[in-house]
């Protein structure tokens, strides 16, 4: 049996790609709207950004091995399964959104003086912090929908709820953190309350369109069945390494930023422009990335490994061209989009060589991050888990000799996504080439 055509892989990538895309205009917007507030803004958002990403993408974690689950089962025609792997996945995610949210809520703040050195950014990355993970439950309960879809492979509903949340934050960033149109002017404040409203309604569309839609009674969604434990301890069984593994890859993240924050806060704030356009630029290689684990899964669902190999270099080889002509165009035009995130003119020169090292580092993670999403689809994620801790240490290692030890410019400190990427597929290739990943049962 032949592997997915191109243009199969990109109808089922496009929504996807496009939801992406909406969802990292509300980092975009943030990053741009708050650059033009001042830097300890821009900065103090990096910091409390990221560490908000920590906790989102513990629920990342769970929704990846949710989708290489259904993934599966779609694959197997057990149908019904999906609707039970769903209705206790929400159990599960709820609870550890809602928990979160009050530690954080009322706790943030103190953890952040333990970690950062500037007042002016502890004192703004704090407000931000507090009123950001209001948005935790909606964003996690989003992601349950994300896998549910991309699971199996009807994603056309994924770029419409992520527009909905992009261009209402858009328009909620300009009101609340300027004050236009008889709002308050809250600055910071505003950014993070705009981005948590905007994943509630997102949220909405998703339960409203899911509920409408008679295709997909047959998965049963929303029964509410009673918890079954078993199902949970299945979904966690693949779900707790990858949980773990991007704990260990945002949390590295966060330690990058706070040995970036002793450069001084012009180096935070270069950061934290080339963050967000690095995960811009990034995002038809996640989309690409997120098609290959599920397609991986059904594949081995339908007792096809034998496509498995094939799938994933047919999408190694498009994420590469895709990433590769984006660099191409990007790089024409460094001062015009760094220009984007902030009107000080000293900053974007300060910011264009660290804007270079990262496109280059964008044509390493095409290739290698779909290698590494092949893997996790095979279901083998105490080896993807093992792989990311022995390329992370790398990494930090890397990070901390070239920022704190050798005190070496910024642009310098960003090489270290070259050493992650490069380690990370190179790891992934040899086991898909050498492990035992064919004989997986989930």
């Amino acid at each position: 049996m032949s592997t997915p055509s191109r243009r199969e892989i990109l109808q089922i990538a496009g929504p996807v790609m496009l939801s992406l895309l909406a969802q990292n205009i509300v980092g975009v917007t943030d990053t741009a709207f708050l650059g033009r507030v001042g830097e300890v803004e821009l900065g103090a958002s990096a910091i409390a950004g990221v560490f908000y990403l920590i906790l989102y993408m513990v629920g990342f974690g769970f929704t990846t091995g949710v989708q290489i689950l259904i993934a599966r089962r779609h694959g197997e025609k057990s149908y019904d399964a999906i609707g039970r792997i769903f209705d206790n996945s929400f159990y599960f995610m709820g609870l550890y959104s809602l928990l979160i949210t009050l530690v954080v809520f009322f706790y943030g703040s103190p953890f952040m003086r333990l970690v950062l050195q500037s007042d002016p950014i502890f004192e703004a990355s704090s407000v931000y912090l507090k009123y950001r993970v209001l948005g935790l439950f909606f964003a996690t309960a989003a992601l349950l929908f994300r896998s549910f879809y991309t699971g199996i492979s009807f994603t056309k509903y994924l770029s419409i709820s992520a527009a909905i949340m992009a261009v209402l934050n858009i328009l909620l960033d300009y009101l609340l953190i300027f004050g236009h149109w008889g709002f308050p002017q809250m600055g910071i404040k505003g950014a993070a309350i705009a981005s948590s409203i905007s994943e509630g309604f997102a949220l909405l569309f998703f339960v409203w369109i899911t509920r409408g839609n008679h295709k997909l009674k047959r998965y049963h969604l929303f029964k509410l069945v009673k918890p079954d434990l078993e199902i949970v301890r299945k979904t966690l069984g693949i779900s707790v390494f990858v949980m773990a593994q991007f704990v260990l890859s945002f949390g590295s993240w966060f330690v990058f930023f706070m040995l970036v924050e002793k450069m001084g806060e012009r180096a935070l704030a270069i950061s934290n422009i080339i963050r967000s356009v690095y995960i811009f630029l990034m995002i038809p290689g996640w989309a690409l990335c997120t098609v290959t684990s599920s397609l991986v899964s059904s594949s081995m669902g339908e007792g096809k490994a034998e496509n498995v190999m094939p799938l994933i270099f047919k999408v190694l080889k498009m994420s590469l061209a895709a990433i590769t002509a984006i660099v191409l165009f990007a790089a024409l035009f460094p001062k015009a989009v760094i220009s984007i995130y902030t009107n000080n003119p000293e900053l974007v020169e300060a910011t264009v060589p660290s804007y270079y090292i990262i496109l280059g580092a964008l044509v390493i993670f095409a290739a290698m991050s779909v290698l590494f999403n092949g893997l996790l689809g095979t279901a083998n994620t105490k080896v993807s888990l093992a792989i990311e801790a022995i390329t992370l240490a790398a990494y930090l290692g890397f990070t901390w000799l070239v920022a704190v030890y050798l005190k070496l410019s910024i642009e310098l400190v960003w090489v270290a996504e070259y050493i992650y990427f490069f380690l990370i597929g190179m790891l992934s290739l040899w086991y898909l080439l050498k492990g035992n990943w064919r004989a997986k049962t989930i």
